[in-house]
């Protein structure tokens, strides 16, 4: 069995689900401009981020260290994960979750040192042990169809609010609102992953919530996720002038959308899957930008 490479270790780090870091962080930037001039601190929002990044990288290892010890990956049928395909020792695997845990849990002692806001510790200790239980432990939560709640919270309501939060002492209508779009996003890119995998979860015991919906429903379920937070943006476009562009984001929510609704092979999912993350990652930037400008 040959060894882990760099470029194995950077897979592990699946870069294509960042952008749900990123985005919320941009959206509670861009809400917090709203409440006084200038209305953000850019230190506290790049911790802000360096949180929600290290959080996300410590979550897709974590995944690949429960799942692979579990035996869940030997079923996949997508790129091969750390642990699973024996590339790493399982206490490596986990090793570097906690050490992206503890980076996280760094960034976030930091910004409460600079808000005095105390009691954002509970905050942040809950959401890491949620990101570790999600496919860790004896009955992780995302093997009973919860894996999209714990995305829509913590990628994007907890996220969202808390930088907003964060940065101006308040949460205004905006972030919130944002943080329900974005978490929308959020879900709708954890779904095709797990459409894609429908079978092979079947098989491992894994019931996410596509198992449970089944494929057809949960492809209807994925067209609402991904479609929903351009029904919310019609408030913004009330209200901001700049966030009418916004909508040229569907140039890439409609494609993945149509695909999921139609595709026959896993490759074809892999593509939705990169066109909605590429999706939140526009419409945090673009609503964002809307809000601040």
């Amino acid at each position: 069995m040959r060894k882990a490479t760099a470029r194995d270790w950077i897979g592990g780090a699946r870069l294509r689900t960042l952008p749900l870091a990123i985005a919320p962080v941009l959206l509670g930037t861009g809400s917090a401009f709203l409440v006084s001039s200038p209305g953000w601190h850019w230190v506290r929002a790049l911790l802000a981020l360096a949180v929600a990044l290290a959080l996300q990288i410590g979550v897709n290892y974590a995944n690949d260290y429960s799942d692979g010890v579990r035996g869940t990956d030997k079923y996949r049928v997508g790129p091969s994960r750390l642990t699973g395909s024996g590339a790493a020792k399982p206490k490596t695997v986990r090793t570097v979750a906690f050490v992206f845990f503890g980076l996280g849990a760094v960034a976030g002692l930091i910004l409460v040192i600079l808000t005095q806001l105390w009691w954002l510790l509970i905050v942040g200790a809950v959401a890491i042990v949620a990101a570790y239980f999600y496919t860790g432990g004896k009955k992780p939560y995302g093997y009973y169809g919860l894996g999209e709640v714990f995305v829509f919270v913590f990628f994007g309501l907890v996220a969202t609010a808390g930088t907003t939060y964060t940065q101006v002492g308040t949460v205004n209508v905006e972030s919130w609102l944002s943080g329900v779009a974005i978490g929308f996003l959020a879900c709708a890119v954890l779904m095709v992953n797990n459409i894609r995998d429908i079978q092979q979860d079947k098989l491992a015991g894994k019931r996410t919530l596509a198992v449970l919906l089944g494929d057809r429903a949960s492809r209807i379920m994925f067209a609402v996720f991904a479609l929903l937070p351009f029904v919310i943006l019609i408030f913004f476009v009330l209200f901001y002038p700049l966030a009418p562009l916004v909508y040229f984001v569907l140039l890439a929510a409609i494609p993945a959308v149509i695909i999921t609704l139609t595709a026959k092979t896993p490759p074809e999912l892999i593509i939705a899957l990169q066109l909605t993350s590429l999706t939140a990652l526009l419409y945090g930037a673009g609503l964002g930008a809307a809000l601040a400008f």
